[in-house]
């Protein structure tokens, strides 16, 4: 029998809504339900992270998930949440973020062959090979026009324009929960709060044209504790893909969230059990400056992301940051890591043959990078144990050579606790 699949969303504050009699359906044996997504770009972000748990914990309770990846879907554009018309994706480019999309998903999902295993699916394959008048035949008669203008995701977007091909998403997005639940037997379909109207759709049309059963659950859609939107940070979207959002910055992004949403953040997004969260809070506001809950939640999520190796070293760098470091854990750091870690620290070039021959520190503090005034100065601040190079405190008789370097092309100099400079050799 499978485990308690709401019960355990419940507790953990993942249930925005949820049709009567989802509970004890899912209770009865083990069943299909799947989430959406659409690749509208070559990665997710941390605000898909939800509903990848969501799945997660489906499949957990012994029921079977499927991840419908929307390469038909991402063609025509999804209303919900927006203000404005989306801009429509070619072929070539959709494909490609499909398969960033499943990559990305396998990290979480155990795809087998078992009862449970989940699969991916997308939906252009059945879309392909339909045309709009079999669409409209088939599809469209069973939704009335008046159904549609009812949703609030509609009735939102009738004021500033809503094109017809937006109009249509929740029929197209109704007739894959139809078509799953056809085809692979999907009795509930789970998405974040502004999917309501879209998935109620579905379940509708499930109704008039098969008669089956269907339910749909939704999640709450998650806000920071200012009232600020979650997974946007000054500099964008945080991404799970390396590329776009360093294993550094992500680390940093949960390490940095306030106490109230880490206490949100470690029921939605670890699998840690009640009662080992439970303890951690109590622990944590006992003791709230040892950020133990945030500690926690982002050693958990940057693993799974990221790997062991990338969360060590995105731990590495932050004990960077603070000046808990050596210059070992320095020529670890990959490029990117090292300049996400170093963000806006002044640079100057200088010359791979004066490293080579043995650069002096106060040639590389003063007269070859002009990060201090005058020679004078490097030597005041060298005799005051004020300079370090990679972290590490020298005197003026410190020679930089290439073994100095990291990523053999870079030298971190420090001047007191606050400023930092980097040298970079050409």
């Amino acid at each position: 029998m499978p485990k308690n699949f709401i019960a355990e969303l419940q507790w953990r504050g993942m249930i925005h809504d949820m049709m009567p009699g989802t509970e004890e359906a899912l209770n009865k044996q083990v069943r299909s339900g799947y989430i959406g997504f659409d690749p509208t770009a070559d990665s997710l972000h941390v605000g898909h992270l939800v509903q990848i748990m969501t799945l997660v914990h489906f499949q957990r309770a012994g029921h079977k998930p499927f991840a419908l990846v929307g390469g038909a879907t991402g063609m025509v554009g999804d209303p919900s949440g927006k203000s404005d018309e989306r801009n429509l994706l070619d072929s070539s480019t959709l494909d490609h973020n499909v398969q960033c999309v499943k990559d990305q998903l396998s990290r979480f999902l155990d795809f087998n062959d078992s009862e449970t295993g989940a699969e991916m699916v997308n939906n252009y394959d059945w879309f392909k090979n339909m045309n709009f008048l079999d669409f409209i035949r088939d599809v469209g008669k069973h939704i009335t026009v008046n159904y549609m203008m009812a949703k609030d995701l509609v009735k939102k977007r009738l004021e500033t324009g809503l094109s017809f091909t937006e109009f249509s998403y929740q029929l197209v997005q109704g007739y894959d929960f139809y078509w799953l639940n056809e085809h692979k037997n999907c009795i509930v379909q789970l998405g974040g709060s502004d999917q309501w109207g879209n998935i109620v759709t579905g379940t509708e049309l499930i109704r008039r044209k098969s008669g089956n059963e269907a339910y749909a659950v939704t999640t709450p859609l998650i806000k920071k504790a200012d009232g600020t939107k979650f997974g946007k940070t000054a500099s964008g979207a945080v991404w799970l893909d390396a590329n776009r959002t360093t294993p550094y910055e992500f680390y940093q992004f949960w390490l940095n969230a306030s106490d109230s949403d880490s206490e949100n953040y470690i029921k939605i997004f670890t699998l840690l059990e009640k009662d080992g969260i439970d303890k951690l809070i109590a622990e944590h506001r006992a003791e709230p400056h040892m950020r133990k809950l945030q500690k926690a939640v982002a050693e958990d999520i940057t693993e799974r992301v990221h790997g062991k190796e990338e969360l060590e070293i995105a731990i590495a760098a932050s004990n960077i940051l603070f000046g808990k470091s050596t210059a070992d854990d320095l020529k670890k750091l990959s490029e990117k890591n090292f300049f996400a870690i170093f963000d806006g620290v002044p640079t100057a070039e200088v010359d791979r043959s004066d490293i080579e021959n043995g650069m002096t520190i106060v040639d590389a503090l003063s007269s070859k990078t002009g990060f201090l005034a005058s020679n004078g100065e490097a030597k005041r601040e060298l005799k005051g144990n004020a300079i370090s190079v990679n972290k590490e405190k020298v005197g003026e008789d410190c020679i930089i050579t290439p073994e100095t370097l990291i990523n053999d092309k870079y030298v971190l100099l420090g001047k007191g606790k606050k400023n930092n400079y980097i040298l970079v050799v050409k």
